[in-house]
């Protein structure tokens, strides 16, 4: 069974001989760690805050959490890419569990130094440790959205990987509500400096990060390696459909990435109620709730259920949502939230039979939203950019999709160029930092806007630049294109 262009060699012969097999156990502990890496990601949106008022930092500086961050995931994807030209697919060789286990490793030793960082209070510190948590990120990535997708039948693969993303949302959602309560209150000790608040939390995380690599160490985990038959060369980048869907990722990750890290000091703003850092960030739940709600739908939208039960649940669960929000968040949020949710559940039809379609009508939303929140005050300029995150929800799996298809066994390397395109995360934030300096942060919103109008041409046309005109659409499947990573 090929997945991405890797068959699994001789560790994964058995399966490829029942391809109905499903691992339900490693499956499970691989969705335990989407949950907990999600959960960290978003942590950058309260250092931020943290760090700009403890250092004294203008928006650009602060910003550079987020380019330390980012950054890293290229400078690994570009390293694990060239050692992949020159000598082959390292995943290949090494195997998908040992990939995920260096990953846990190095992320854990970033963290550890966050530690010495706030002993020494050190922002330059804590950037370089930042840069070492995204080295460990990115080899998540590449090992573990693959893997995913090996643990069972390849018909389902899109629906695991939906899932498993929605529990990295899930993540996402309550991440900041926890870190938030960490840093801006429990740990932030009276008369002591603001970096200080980080340094248990953090420490606490990566010992968290050292179990899970030794619980991977001896768990029961297929370890897929394929020595036999090894892809070199860089034929991914003679596709101009894939060289465009890497400047496609660019933008939406840095347009995904500076909008959740504007939220708190967004809110801040007296013409938008001036909430503290800590109720503010209480806020971002409802963002990076908003992917979670619609990867959760799509992993109902892509599974074996009957149609007719599989609509019903994929109506169901904004709906659910709604009531969660009205009981744990109050009528008056729910109800402005619930606006989001059935614009995005008609959108969500209206597009779901065409992968490049949905792109492009998801983005020409995010822009009105956006506009709405720069041009306006009061609850629809909050509303409109917290609603932001439910369109963001399908745009990674649609762009991956869409770049990779027909790229055949050029495929791996194709989504390692694709995960150095999260280089976007580290440059945008940065340059909306340096527009926020100037203008104020309501109106940098304008740098993200940009992002989404170039991911509109490339759902309009930029996903089939250069393809034969006798190349099957991908929409021709009718099904709404796998989850293949995310922030």
């Amino acid at each position: 069974m090929a997945i991405g262009g890797i068959t699994p060699g001789a560790s994964a012969r058995a399966s490829s001989d029942t391809p109905e097999r499903t691992y339900r156990g490693p499956f499970t502990i691989m969705t335990v760690l989407f949950f907990t890496w999600g959960f960290m990601t978003v942590w950058n949106d309260i250092l931020i805050p943290r760090f700009r008022d403890a250092f004294t930092l203008n928006y650009f500086q602060a910003m550079l959490i987020q380019f330390a961050f980012f950054g890293a995931y290229t400078v690994g994807s570009l390293i694990y890419y060239l050692i992949s030209m020159f000598w082959g697919d390292p995943i290949n060789r090494i195997g998908y569990k040992t990939g995920v286990i260096i990953g846990l490793l190095v992320a854990a030793a970033g963290f550890i130094m966050f530690y010495p960082a706030a002993i020494m209070i050190s922002y330059p510190f804590f950037l370089i440790a930042l840069f070492v948590v995204g080295l460990g990120f990115a080899m998540l990535q590449i090992a573990a959205n693959p893997y995913i997708t090996i643990l069972g039948p390849e018909r389902t693969a899109s629906s695991r990987l939906n899932l498993s993303q929605a529990f990295n949302s899930f993540g996402t959602t309550i991440g900041p509500i926890i870190a938030g309560l960490l840093i801006f209150k429990v740990f932030n000790g009276p008369g002591s400096h603001g970096a200080q608040s980080v340094k248990i939390p953090y420490l606490c995380v990566g010992g968290v990060f050292l179990v899970l690599a030794v619980c991977f160490m001896f768990a029961q985990l297929p370890n897929f390696t394929n020595t036999e038959h090894v892809t070199r060369g860089a034929g991914a980048l003679k596709h101009p459909h894939t060289v465009l869907g890497m400047l496609a990722i660019f933008m939406y990750v840095g347009g995904e990435v500076c909008v959740g890290s504007s939220i708190i000091n967004f809110l801040n703003l007296p013409k938008l109620g001036g909430l503290s850092h800590e109720a503010a960030s209480k806020f971002l739940a409802f963002y990076w709730g908003g992917l979670m709600i619609g990867r959760f739908m799509g992993a109902f939208a892509l599974s074996d259920m009957r149609r007719k039960l599989r609509n019903t649940v994929v109506i169901l669960l904004p709906v659910i949502a709604f009531g969660v929000i009205w009981m744990l968040s109050g009528r008056a949020n729910a109800l402005h939230y619930g606006v989001m949710l059935l614009l995005m559940l008609v959108a969500f039809f209206l597009g779901a039979s065409s992968p490049q379609r949905m792109l492009a009508l998801f983005s020409f939303i995010i822009i009105a939203l956006l506009l709405t929140g720069m041009l306006s005050a009061g609850a629809a300029a909050i509303w409109a950019i917290l609603g932001i995150g439910l369109f963001d929800s399908v745009m990674w799996s649609n762009i991956f999709s869409l770049a990779i298809d027909g790229l055949g066994a050029l495929k791996s390397q194709g989504s390692s160029l694709l995960v150095m395109a999260i280089l976007g995360g580290a440059l945008l934030p940065p340059l909306q930092g340096i527009v926020a300096d100037h203008i104020g942060i309501q109106y940098s919103f304008m740098v993200p806007m940009m992002s989404y109008v170039y991911i509109a041409f490339y759902g309009l046309y930029g996903y089939r630049a250069g393809k034969n005109r006798t190349d099957v659409p991908l929409a021709a499947s009718g099904n709404v294109p796998a989850q293949i990573g995310g922030i």
